[in-house]
């Protein structure tokens, strides 16, 4: 395969793909916290204005701390936004704390997701609800913030503090809003060792849960009785919600489906659950996506090689057989191995994906582009559906998404440069 370097091969006009070299720096630009030792985008959004909203795990000097930082629509530094650009802090006084997502509310607030470090081995899903200048809201959670604790202690999750960025372990967290305004945040559980179960809260609008949830504010995703766990979280336009993941070990990939008020979607799939593996191989699902009819798209990998992964099916949770025959689709980028991470629809009903190779120096940021029927769109990077652009002098990997209103793409993730760096790159659509 061939490595498109940022520095040895600038952008081409009208190429579909190729790094935007009039944004920020040569197409790319480190996103600024103050003070911090390191930092690791996760997750990116585009308000009304058309800033970029980065949220990222920062690294400071008295521990590892969330982050959320606003740039301007080229890249530069909104230092109108919090201190110099940017916020930095936790969920609640305590040991340590990351940003996975952030959202933009309606209202124009912004609602930061991420995990409250409960010690140096277990985590718990938190928000945090910030206004335009980045300032908490007074009126959400405890005074703008919110950890989520479970009876039980059903919200503690694991740290995956051995595991090196860029390979997917057991931490997560996602987020999404109801239309009504309620909060949707999916978590895992850790009972004990190789024992997980997904979990699904509900929370109210002003941050405390919502027991009219399945009755009790919660839902926890099993299948089989099988260790489960959930990294995708999407509400389809008609109100239901869809939880992507992996169950049992080796891993197989995992859909599954519940109504608004948290029942489980027994008309999806069978009895609500759909698994599968790719062509024999593990697999996991990292996002899913609904198409404007209805379609389901799966992102994710392979395992055992990790190899980016493809699934569509049918809204009913049954695969499509007019794409690939119904069966997954893997992908090889690079030697090490390769994976999806982020996946954006398109209002053409193409999806945009995100994600890395693996492996010391050949990682590098990959930008894919998918057509409505699932296959790849040969018209984006030079015929081969996908792009792949290496930042640094190593272990680049992007975790994060988004069009911008004239068609661009800005891809967030990290770059290792002495230290790891958060890093948005923009490539032209």
């Amino acid at each position: 395969m061939s490595s498109h370097s940022a520095f040895a091969y600038p952008a081409t006009r009208n190429t579909a793909g190729a790094l935007d070299t009039s944004f920020a720096a040569n197409g790319k630009t480190q996103v600024y916290f103050a003070d911090s030792l390191f930092s690791l985008a996760n997750g990116i959004a585009i308000d009304a204005q058309g800033r970029l909203l980065v949220a990222a795990k920062v690294g400071m000097a008295d521990g590892i701390r969330f982050g959320l930082a606003r740039l301007l629509a080229d890249g530069c530094a909104d230092l109108t936004f919090g201190k110099q650009g940017s916020v930095i802090g936790q969920f609640e006084p305590g040991f340590e704390a990351m940003a996975t997502k952030v959202l933009i509310l309606p209202d124009g607030n912004i609602l930061l997701a991420g995990l409250q470090y409960e010690n140096a081995h277990r985590t718990l899903p938190a928000l945090a609800l910030l206004d335009q200048d980045g300032r908490l809201v007074q009126g959400f959670g405890d005074n703008g913030r919110c950890v989520v604790r479970l009876p039980g202690d059903l919200s503690l999750g694991m740290r995956d503090k051995w595991l090196p960025p860029g390979v997917p372990g057991a931490e997560a967290c996602d987020v999404a809003v109801q239309q009504d305004g309620r909060i949707l945040i999916l978590a895992n559980h850790h009972f004990e060792l190789a024992d997980h179960v997904g979990m699904l809260i509900r929370l109210d609008v002003e941050g405390s849960l919502d027991c009219s949830f399945n009755g009790r504010g919660f839902v926890m995703v099993r299948h089989l009785l099988m260790n489960t766990w959930l990294g995708s979280l999407t509400i389809q336009r008609d109100g239901r919600i869809l939880v992507g993941g992996s169950i049992n070990f080796p891993e197989e990939g995992l859909l599954a489906r519940y109504h608004p008020d948290g029942r489980l979607d027994d008309r999806f799939a069978v009895d609500g659950f759909m698994t599968f593996k790719a062509q024999g191989r593990g697999a996991r699902v990292s996002r899913v996506v609904q198409q404007n009819e209805g379609e389901i798209l799966c992102f994710g990998c392979s395992r055992e090689p990790m190899h980016c992964l493809t699934f569509k099916m049918h809204s009913n949770g049954r695969p499509d057989s007019h794409c690939n025959g119904g069966h997954p689709q893997r992908r090889e980028i690079g030697y090490s191995g390769c994976q999806w991470t982020a996946a954006q629809l398109q209002p053409d009903g193409s999806v945009l994906t995100a994600g890395a190779t693996i492996g010391g120096v050949e990682a590098d940021f990959i930008l894919g582009r998918c057509l409505p029927n699932g296959l790849p769109d040969r018209r984006f990077g030079k015929g081969s559906g996908y792009t792949r652009t290496r930042l640094g002098p190593s272990l680049d990997t992007a975790t994060c998404v988004a069009a911008q209103a004239d068609g661009n793409i800005v891809v967030g993730g990290y770059s290792l440069h002495g230290n790891y760096k958060a890093i948005i790159a923009r490539f032209q659509g």
